[in-house]
């Protein structure tokens, strides 16, 4: 099977302009696409251009992000991502939206276009559309929809399962931290703060199907029945992975699949590699630190175990850098607390 451009959605009520400003600058912090597009509809008035100025401000440009209605369109750089193209269509007819857009559809940074309800055809993906409403005089509602990262689909990730000879113990554990870090996200949306929850199960469900490469004698994942066979296939798949642990090599497979971003959230969730970055690479890594197998457990409980099974019921070092980073993403991006 191909990569699938499957869409993911969030609903975020938005109780005022400063939080209308957050949103959008949490939306920088969920990006993995170069050359993606932003598309902004709404009433006048709604909060488009408020959004933006956050959008921007986690982009790391310091200038103020105003409405280009005039001058049709305004660039900025960007950190990370290259220039900011930033497109109004307010005053343009619908022939006029279309031929400026199209102009612009080589741009390789971020394109975001205010009033894109003006375009008679909306550009490819990948983009990002989000839609500003009006509830109350001082309430908004974005509706966002995610079309510009590849994420599989259930039968996917089973095919994958059975093709890697998955135990059924790291499967149970990959579907509780995916359960887990949905429920993170929809938390975090209640905030009033931008996340991908669909993005989020899946990377949760595939974040150990690499797993068995850390496999050693005595390890505690070995008290299970683990055949010839499996230990045959896993000889194969350690040769044509030469990785030394499981997250760059689950990366890298998923990467030749075609889903670079799942890869991305997943590859900073262990203890090698770069340290967590966007919103999802941090949901997923706290929620494998809250998970005992197949059951969700504190973050005391966890390291607790994780000092038992690792290190003879003392802490290590790495161990005890890891809780420091869960305690700081858990104080990020849930000051007020979790309800689990």
């Amino acid at each position: 099977m191909q990569a699938i451009a499957m869409t993911d959605n969030c609903n975020i009520r938005l109780e005022s302009a400063i939080l209308t400003k957050n949103c959008g600058q949490s939306l920088a912090s969920s990006l993995y696409t170069k050359g993606a597009t932003i598309l902004l509809t709404g009433e006048l008035g709604a909060g488009k251009t408020t959004f933006l100025q956050g959008f921007a401000k986690g982009l790391g440009i310091d200038q103020d992000i105003c409405s280009p209605t005039y001058a049709l369109e305004q660039r900025y750089k960007t950190t990370q991502w290259g220039e900011l193209l930033h497109i109004d269509l307010y005053r343009l007819s619908n022939s006029g939206a279309q031929e400026l857009i199209e102009g612009s559809d080589v741009h390789d940074g971020i394109r975001c276009i205010e009033w894109a309800e003006r375009l008679e055809t909306l550009p490819a993906p990948p983009t990002i559309s989000i839609h500003i409403s009006e509830i109350s005089p001082t309430e908004r509602e974005a509706n966002i929809t995610f079309n510009d990262i590849a994420i599989p689909t259930q039968e996917q990730i089973r095919n994958w399962q059975d093709e890697l000879r998955l135990p059924d113990n790291v499967i149970a554990h990959c579907n509780k931290v995916g359960e887990l870090a949905e429920k993170l996200a929809i938390e975090f949306i209640k905030q009033g703060k931008v996340a991908r929850s669909a993005a989020l199960m899946r990377a949760g469900q595939l974040h150990d199907l690499f797993r068995f490469l850390d496999f050693h004698p005595g390890s505690s994942h070995l008290n299970i029945d683990i055949t010839n066979e499996q230990q045959a296939h896993w000889g194969t798949m350690r040769s044509k992975y030469n990785e030394e642990s499981h997250e760059p090599a689950c990366a890298e497979f998923l990467r030749k699949k075609g889903f670079n971003a799942i890869a991305t959230i997943i590859e900073t969730h262990g203890m090698k590699g770069e340290p967590p970055i966007t919103i999802e690479q941090k949901m997923l890594f706290y929620a494998d630190k809250r998970v005992i197998l197949d059951r969700v457990a504190s973050l005391k409980e966890r390291f607790d175990d994780f000092a038992i099974r690792y290190g003879n019921g003392k802490q290590s070092a790495q161990s005890a850098k890891w809780l420091k980073q869960c305690e700081d993403i858990e104080k990020e991006l849930f000051p007020y607390g979790l309800p689990f």
